[in-house]
């Protein structure tokens, strides 16, 4: 069986072809094998965000930032769904936090 981070590279192969749904499911099969796995989950979000399923990349990302809150990345993503949400507040706030991590604040 593949390791967590092969499975990672097959869903970005997939995703760079537009095969969504294969990308979709390398990288929820990266996190069944590693769960705390945070780049499988922005991938997951990444491949849903692309299928239009805003709601699904949200959850993503949100798992992504229970494993490592002080990521700036996770939070500059989920900025960026909120936005295409038209959640702008809430996209102000995560990229605030973002900014803030970068500063080391």
């Amino acid at each position: 069986m593949a390791d967590h981070k092969q499975l990672y590279v097959q869903g970005l192969t997939h995703l760079a072809k537009g095969d969504l749904d294969d990308a979709l499911a390398s990288f929820q099969q990266a996190v069944s094998v590693k769960a705390d796995f945070l780049e499988g989950h922005l991938g997951i979000a990444q491949a849903y965000e692309r299928k239009r399923m805003l709601d699904e990349a949200v959850a993503a990302v949100r798992k992504a930032i229970s494993i490592n809150p002080n990521d700036p990345l996770v939070h500059t993503s989920l900025s960026r769904l909120f936005q295409q949400k038209g959640m702008i507040p809430e996209a102000e706030e995560e990229m605030a936090i973002s900014r803030r991590l970068q500063a080391g604040l």
